[in-house]
């Protein structure tokens, strides 16, 4: 430790904002002429996150995962990746019962409904308790690093889960993602010179979404079948039953 700082440990990153004394809101800055540098804290997990990981401490996405090669603990149930690896937040519950308003038994459910009921503020307080669980440095704490059994317990590798649908999920409600979007729907529908509705571009248009379509990633998608008209051009040639010809893919975004 050197005049504050973890040297050895931690990374910092420069920033130099140049300002002209003349637009420096801050009495401070225009006693200080020149130049102003501002130091940002690179956070870093004490877990080994590879160089190229989506899962560092600024990305922990939340997920709901099981282990059906470990005996006695198959049940799916909530995690957080980080590096290759998912933090169990069942087994790590009870060092959740410091943040306010958080039922921390709500990780133990087969999907983060019961979590994502919670209001935004105990959301943030939970985010940054996995933060302090899982960074290195001054911001970090001990309760799991220095636990070698919860550690084992805890840290599961990611090539050893199965992952589940993280929600249940009613209903809901899809949109267009944008004007191109909604104007090459409208195409396939009817026509170029009707692509878009008069009312388009003065409300948002939203349409009922069938909840039983959302599956996890890596589930089978079957190419729908049903009726289709022998000859567009001669409807009294009648109909056969078949698989679709078209079958369009999307990426939902929410």
């Amino acid at each position: 430790r050197k005049s504050g700082c973890l040297v050895a440990q931690q990374h910092f990153i420069c920033v130099v904002h140049i300002q002209d004394s003349n637009r420096c809101s801050c009495s401070r800055e225009r006693k200080h002429l020149g130049m102003v540098v501002s130091a940002v804290r690179e956070r870093v997990s004490w877990v080994d996150v590879p160089a190229d990981s989506d899962f560092t401490l600024y990305n922990l996405p939340y997920g709901v995962f099981s282990t059906p090669d470990a005996p006695g603990n198959v049940r799916p149930r909530c995690g957080v990746a980080i590096g290759d690896l998912v933090l169990d937040l069942a087994s790590v519950a009870h060092l959740m019962q410091c943040v306010d308003g958080l039922d921390s038994a709500c990780f133990s459910k087969p999907a983060l409904n019961d979590f994502m009921a919670h209001d935004a503020p105990v959301w943030a307080a939970t985010r940054s308790r996995i933060t302090a669980l899982l960074e290195l440095g001054p911001e970090g704490c001990g309760d799991l690093r220095d636990n070698a059994a919860l550690r084992a317990r805890a840290l599961v590798p990611q090539k050893s889960v199965r992952m589940h649908l993280p929600a249940y999920i009613g209903d809901y409600t899809d949109f267009y993602a944008s004007r191109e979007h909604a104007y090459n729907c409208g195409c396939m529908f009817r026509s170029p010179e009707n692509a878009l509705q008069p009312n388009w571009l003065h409300l948002p248009v939203g349409y009922h979404g069938r909840s039983s379509s959302v599956f996890v990633s890596g589930t089978p998608v079957i190419r729908p079948q049903g009726q289709l008209q022998l000859d567009k051009s001669d409807p009294s040639k009648g109909s056969v039953m078949g698989a679709t010809k078209l079958l369009d893919f999307e990426c939902e975004m929410g």
